[in-house]
């Protein structure tokens, strides 16, 4: 099986999740492509969804499916994402579609949070990946020398501007052993808006795509 029909058969794996009635939250990538693709079986038990992107808000709208403002529809039930990296303890980075933002506030307001990825996603420990942090444009400089001072290896994702109007540096070289740490001390650099590490917020099911079916983790 490759890697596509493991994010195909984790994606469609989540729509036992929905239930009649819900407005869901629904992220980006790849992976969450084919779970809105698979949402046109369902739709009608859908009452619109909250989007992380501006791509994936006009996918659903292609499906017919409304898509819908997060502040009119207060906390959602569900929440349906990939990820660029995960642990068996189901801390994730996310960010590799510029997305993370978004994405992080969707998550924190909802009451459920199911992560779909394929095996190639799963690691030990965080840090395979670049981590993604959003950043504000003038504060580029400065937040890049002070990654540098933490022991990162920041690199400017070149030609690539958020959906908030910011830009994204990719960084290699933290220790992320505790990620919520971490999560906490970048956020707090000035001029940082956020960044790709969910730990204070990490998902609560992951639906992760195998060569002999769906294996579905969670933290006891």
């Amino acid at each position: 099986m490759d890697q596509n029909q493991q994010k195909q058969q984790a994606a469609e794996a989540a729509l036992e999740y929905i239930e009649s009635g819900d407005v869901i939250g629904v992220g980006s990538g790849s992976t969450t492509n084919y779970f809105i693709d698979a949402l046109v079986n369902v739709k009608t038990k859908l009452d619109g969804a909250v989007a992380s992107s501006i791509e994936s808000a006009n996918r659903l709208g292609r499906l017919g499916i409304p898509v819908l403002d997060l502040n009119l529809t207060g906390d959602l039930p569900l929440y349906v994402d990939g990820a660029d990296e995960t642990t068996r303890t189901l801390y994730l980075i996310k960010g590799g579609g510029a997305a993370l933002t978004r994405e992080k506030i969707i998550a924190n307001a909802c009451r459920r949070f199911v992560c779909i990825v394929d095996l190639s996603k799963m690691s030990e420990v965080l840090g395979s990946f670049p981590l993604p942090i959003e950043v504000i444009p003038m504060a580029q400089g400065l937040v890049g020398r002070r990654l540098v001072g933490m022991g990162g290896i920041p690199t400017l994702r070149e030609g690539v501007v958020t959906d908030n109007g910011n830009v994204i540096l990719d960084v290699r070289n933290l220790d992320l052993t505790d990620p919520p740490k971490v999560e906490r001390a970048l956020n707090n650099l000035v001029g940082v808006v956020e960044n790709g590490i969910f730990a204070q917020r990490r998902a609560d099911i992951l639906l992760l795509g195998t060569d002999t079916g769906v294996e579905r983790v969670q933290i006891p």
